[in-house]
């Protein structure tokens, strides 16, 4: 099919019209968390990779968080060894633990690097471990290494944000003796944004938002104050899996955030929509009155 023809014009008007956004959040850490179909689709991961270049480039300090619970499975399946869950998360022997941080900290990690340096970006890599960014003990003994964080150091992200470059954390953790943790990826973004008091959270899903009714792909919910998120779980509007994203979003701006954003990653270049237009995909959620949610 024959590409949509923009005029010099439109091109014009379409950067004049991104201007204001641009002036917004220079200067400004937005954190990135990068997960669902755009990080497996090439098409959509190299759209989200020239998204952040493109941002870094005008001036916002990008800082790119990301998981990888399916190419974990996928590894420890060719190694024979069987991926077993317990309420939705991966039970972590210290096998699977070598595994995680491999896949993780090495193969997805280095990977995203190097995609954001052929975009013309400048990025370095940098797990949990490195400066004991991401500080954990066990969550639960049913889960193994399973970590639940109980300290954020943000001076290596800082430090690479400083030198210009876009930092990218994989979400392993570990502790004072040497263990590693295996660390969920949206509440591990979410301390980060928090602890370097991001303007925003953008977190990439296979979803277009928060619906009122599920069935009805026009119901979708613009925003959210963080005050009325508790009873929207509780009328079964955000139920299931986004249950935990939810509460990570409330979270982020319990902990310093301005505003989170869940958008769909299934959406080629959602972020700079997001950003810097006025139309805006997804769920924003504000700030407003909340006790903290468990996590």
């Amino acid at each position: 099919m024959e590409a949509m023809k923009i005029s010099n014009a439109d091109r014009a008007r379409i950067l004049v019209h991104a201007l204001p956004y641009i002036q917004k959040y220079t200067g400004k850490i937005v954190v990135v968390k990068y997960g669902g179909n755009a990080m497996i689709n090439e098409e959509l991961k190299d759209s989200v990779m020239r998204d952040i270049v493109l941002m870094s480039l005008v001036g916002i300090r990008v800082v790119l968080v990301h998981g990888g619970g399916p190419e974990i499975t996928q590894t420890l399946t060719q190694l024979g060894k069987e991926s077993r869950f317990v309420d939705g998360l991966r039970v972590t022997d210290r096998e699977t633990a070598d595994v995680v941080q491999m896949v993780l900290a090495g193969k997805i990690n280095k990977s995203l690097v190097n995609l954001l340096e052929n975009c013309g970006g400048s990025a370095i890599g940098l797990s949990g471990i490195d400066g004991h960014m991401i500080e954990a003990c066990v969550k639960d003994e049913r889960l193994g290494f399973v970590g639940r964080i109980t300290r954020v150091n943000v001076k290596p992200i800082l430090d690479v944000l400083e030198k210009g470059y876009i930092p990218v954390v994989s979400t392993i953790g570990c502790d004072r003796d040497g263990n590693v943790y295996n660390i969920n990826a949206d509440t591990a973004a979410a301390r980060i944004a928090g602890e370097l008091n991001a303007e925003s959270l953008i977190s990439m899903t296979d979803i277009s938002g928060i619906l009122r009714d599920k069935n009805d792909p026009d119901s979708l919910i613009s925003s959210i104050r963080v005050q009325d998120a508790a009873a929207l779980i509780k009328e079964g509007v955000i139920s299931d899996g986004m249950i935990p994203k939810v509460e990570c979003c409330v979270n982020a701006i319990h902990w310093g955030v301005h505003r989170v954003f869940i958008i769909d990653g299934r959406i080629p270049h959602a972020i700079l929509i997001e950003t810097l237009t006025d139309e805006g995909i997804g769920t924003m959620f504000i700030q407003g009155e909340t006790d903290e949610l468990p996590l």
